[in-house]
């Protein structure tokens, strides 16, 4: 059996559950989102908006009024910004699986392989990775004889779905790493093949453990989808540029970031602490 565990050192496995054990040290503590820092950026917004409204000329509408009437074409924006996140997780999690799994292959090709594209693009700037995608792939393909346009949004969700494949990559490889190795000796000695032990008996425990940090990913990347702003992308941080600028008033750029900054938390505080619950669920009792 031991050949079906060598690759097992080749990289160490997190322990989640860990973190929320008693006595564990300062240094190892996440941060959690919580009530105060919601709060505390409620007030933070309307402090900018009181600001902005101090410094506004007279004769114009007020801050509260102007971006009441943006609003509606900045949720749109969010909404979008959303959809890419959706689709780039899709994309990611389905091939981060199966790289994943080709990080516990027993052929030493596939298994470095799979390494390399894992920490190559689980370390590359995401930025990079955009402008590569933007700018080496087509703008319009030819599908039996039919052109086919290639938008820019498209482009943008492959290049942000590169670094949730490696890091869902890591997930994968971490928590089937993490079952403890009698399982695999159980189910060999009950003639089980490799393939059935991975999908009958390792993936359905290794799910649980997955799950929190997989969640962790998609936040970082709902949040990361502003970078699509920067290639163009007409989502909720171009069209808050283009509402800025069709107004002309210097005063009202913080409200307005702040407000997207406040969308981003209200959508992402929820997953947060749902996250943090399914942590607690899922410990491993050591």
């Amino acid at each position: 059996m031991r050949k079906l565990y060598e690759m097992s050192s080749d990289l160490p496995v997190l322990n989640l559950a860990a973190l929320n054990r008693p006595g564990t040290p300062a240094g190892a503590a996440r941060f959690e989102p919580s009530l105060v820092h919601a709060l505390l950026l409620v007030t933070c917004f309307a402090a900018s908006i009181g600001i902005a409204q101090a410094q506004a000329a007279s004769g114009h509408p007020s801050v509260l009024t102007t971006l009441l009437k943006w609003a509606p074409l900045i949720l749109k924006g969010f909404v979008f910004n959303i959809a890419i996140s959706f689709l780039a997780m899709a994309i990611g999690t389905f091939f981060g699986m199966f790289l994943g799994l080709a990080q516990i292959s027993l052929l030493r090709p596939v298994r470095k392989g799979a390494w390399f594209a894992t920490h190559f693009f689980r370390n590359a700037p995401w930025l990079v990775l955009l402008f590569y995608c933007m700018f080496l792939l087509p703008f319009k393909f030819t599908l039996f004889g039919t052109t086919v346009p290639f938008p820019d949004w498209m482009k943008a969700t492959l290049g942000l779905s590169l670094p949730v494949m490696a890091n869902v990559s890591e997930i994968v490889r971490g928590a089937i790493q993490s079952i403890p190795t009698g399982q695999w000796e159980s189910a060999s000695s009950l003639a089980f093949t490799r393939r059935q032990t991975l999908w009958m008996i390792i993936l359905p425990q290794g799910v649980k453990r997955m799950l929190p940090p997989w969640m962790n990913v998609y936040c970082i990347l709902a949040v990361g989808t502003v970078l699509a702003s920067v290639v163009g992308v007409q989502e909720v941080m171009t069209l808050t540029g283009d509402a800025l600028s069709s107004e002309n008033r210097p005063e009202l750029l913080m409200p307005f970031y702040s407000f997207v900054l406040l969308l981003f938390f209200a959508y992402c505080y929820p997953i947060a602490r749902w996250t943090v619950a399914m942590e607690k669920k899922y410990a491993v009792k050591i």
